[in-house]
């Protein structure tokens, strides 16, 4: 029998994040079947200004192999108590469980993240922690495979998830057929950190005049005493402080920015790598290449073959 697919969509529901899996799944019938389901079969709203209309309520996750949970808009709340006791018990009779996107704050609801690594859109992998602490909440990646649990990044990160479990359960040729007849890429390397815009230098806080000093430095070899000395502080009051309005040390602070800055260099330049490294502090490119990687998951070269745009 076709390994059977069973969307869930728990309230007002993402409309892209529910397309993907129905492109991915519902077009396999040899080796999937599909279906929709809601707390009640009928009209559901989406977040763009349309319905869908979904044949099944909760009973179709009875006979699900695998369920996926579509992002949910800002309506969704709160999530139907129906919804999420079928989720878990589906889970619980060993149905794999994904989700795409913001779906990832239904599982989490639902207990079934709980003590488990995730991810979810980065604009709301913060809300995702802070909500549901005893989830470990990856913001840098595209997708988490749990085993049993899947959740995926933003939005089109969603298509490599479905891709990577067509992966899992069929083989790479199963997923590179689904991948061409998407027009997709099978496979992408990195992370949605990639994705993520670049950040500004100045926010809430004491520390803000500092924090823009250190932008507009970020070739030279800046110190924590250096830092300190420019706010006012001693080195130690300084590190407390910065970690309570940034949430990082001030060090890693600087290393994101840099970081940002060769983004935008290799986006809109035609600076060699060790040139990049230089004008962003990191001093030689392997150094850039070591952080680069850390915090984008990808290398310089390949993040500017991916995102290099017309060159003035």
């Amino acid at each position: 029998m076709p390994h059977r697919v069973v969307a869930l969509i728990a309230n007002e529901v993402v409309a892209f994040d529910l397309a993907i899996p129905a492109q991915v799944f519902g077009r396999e019938p040899e080796r999937y079947s599909w279906a929709v389901c809601a707390p009640a079969p009928g009209r559901v709203p989406t977040e763009t200004g349309f319905d869908v209309v979904v044949p099944y309520g909760l009973e179709a996750l009875a006979w699900a192999d695998t369920v996926v949970v579509p992002g949910i808009g800002d309506r969704a709340w709160p999530l139907p108590a129906a919804a999420l006791d079928a989720l878990r018990a589906a889970a619980g009779r060993g149905a794999r469980v994904a989700s795409i996107c913001t779906g990832a704050f239904v599982l989490a609801a639902a207990g079934l993240l709980d003590g488990r690594r995730a991810t979810t859109h980065w604009r709301y992998a913060a809300r995702l922690a802070r909500e549901f602490p005893r989830v470990t909440v990856d913001p840098d990646v595209l997708y988490v495979d749990e085993g049993d649990v899947l959740t995926s990044a933003g939005v089109g990160a969603g298509v490599d998830l479905c891709l990577h479990i067509v992966r899992r359960d069929f083989g790479a040729e199963a997923a590179n057929a689904v991948a061409r007849r998407m027009v997709v890429a099978a496979h992408r390397d990195g992370g949605q950190a990639q994705y993520v815009e670049r950040p500004l230098p100045l926010g809430g806080g004491g520390l803000v005049a500092t924090r823009s000093w250190m932008e507009e430095r970020l070739a030279e070899p800046l110190t924590v005493d250096e830092m300190a000395r420019h706010a006012g502080y001693s080195p130690r009051s300084f590190a407390r402080r910065f970690r309570a309005e940034t949430g990082t040390t001030p060090l890693q602070w600087l290393i994101g920015r840099r970081v940002a800055e060769a983004q935008r260099l290799l986006e809109a330049t035609d600076a060699g790598v060790e040139e990049v490294a230089a004008r962003c502090g990191f001093g030689a490119a392997v150094a850039l290449r070591q952080h680069f990687g850390r915090v984008v998951g990808t290398s310089p070269t390949a993040y500017r073959r991916t995102f290099r745009g017309p060159v003035a």
